[in-house]
């Protein structure tokens, strides 16, 4: 009898459930615009449990399946958080995939379905307690941890690792050579960049949009990007309006150029910051969409900063978040 793993993938405005098979196969998927912000915003998790249930009847019933051919239900990101379905405490660092599969937490929800689902802890750096003399080497992950599983599963060589996580949260994890994840670094240039694109003086000069990664410009990006590092992210941004008026009006350029001027301090946080170590022997793996992947990886290659860098895509269809995921379901299963 063929045998089944759901993942399921609870983001802050999307929850994401996924069908497998035995041969690591993506057989179904549903998902719901619902996530851990209508937790926040409804001050319960009513919604959430609701979305999660019609995914998993959905996949089951249209797959033809029935529930014990399904012999895991795996959880993961924010849905373990203390505004999601059940919250979960952060594993400490060091930790990998055997780590993460002992942390699980199985619980039996009947309201959502007749078998327990079993919730992935996030990881934090250290368990001691945070002073002003330590805090900047704190950092914590709930999702983060199970795309790195799979990137660490696809590239791990027996050699440190530092994987880049963009998004708007950008997200830098260490891997020691025993592909255990050591540490994390957490910034919101992401967010940043949003702010800086919707609501300043510099609005204009990109057209109040983000960068299409067919208008994408390397020149432009390190421009942006050097002159943040000499100048600072403020100052840099203004001089996006001064190349506006003066010397180019295409917002793509500008926008190029703004990109790279919002990445510049996740640089410096990566050189300086004692969240997370990497030196030039450690192989970098950038993941992500474009154009922030290929803005990562030709500001990589512009520093110099490691020997070797890799990029990151998964199979059409497929995130990895969910193949993570299903690797940890599988491990514990075998």
């Amino acid at each position: 009898m063929e045998q089944y793993i759901i993942t399921i993938d609870g983001g802050t405005t999307n929850t994401r459930c996924i069908l497998w098979d035995s041969r690591q196969n993506k057989v179904g998927e549903e998902v719901r615009e619902v996530g851990v912000r209508n937790t926040a915003i409804d001050g319960n998790n009513s919604r959430l449990k609701q979305a999660v249930k019609e995914c998993l009847d959905r996949l089951v019933e249209a797959r033809g399946i029935t529930w014990d051919m399904v012999y895991r239900i795996i959880a993961s990101g924010m849905i373990t958080s203390d505004v999601g379905i059940v919250e979960v405490p952060h594993l400490t660092c060091p930790a990998g995939i055997e780590e993460l599969r002992e942390a699980m937490v199985s619980i039996l929800l009947p309201e959502i379905c007749q078998k327990p689902i079993c919730f992935i802890s996030g990881i934090k750096n250290f368990g001691e307690e945070i002073t002003l003399e330590n805090f900047e080497s704190m950092d914590i992950m709930r999702g983060e941890e199970v795309e790195s599983v799979a990137v660490i599963e696809r590239y791990h060589t027996g050699k440190p690792m530092l994987l880049i996580l963009p998004g708007s949260h950008n997200k830098f994890v260490a891997v020691d050579e025993n592909k255990r994840i050591t540490g994390c670094l957490t910034s919101i240039s992401g967010e940043l960049l949003a702010s800086i694109t919707k609501d300043t003086i510099i609005a204009k000069s990109v057209g109040k949009e983000f960068l299409d990664y067919e208008d994408y410009d390397r020149e432009w990006l390190l421009a942006g990007y050097e002159n943040a590092k000499k100048t600072g992210l403020g100052r840099a941004c203004f001089s996006g309006r001064i190349l506006y008026l003066f010397k180019d009006k295409r917002v793509e350029k500008i926008q190029n150029y703004i990109l790279g001027a919002a990445l510049a301090g996740d640089m410096t946080a990566i050189l300086n910051s004692s969240a997370v170590k990497a030196d030039r022997g450690t192989m970098a793996v950038v993941c992500g969409k474009n154009p922030l992947r290929q803005a990562m990886l030709d500001i990589f290659e512009y520093e110099n900063l490691f020997a070797e860098v890799k990029s990151f895509v998964p199979e059409k269809g497929m995130s990895a978040s969910a193949i993570g995921a299903y690797l940890i379901a599988k491990e514990s299963h075998g």
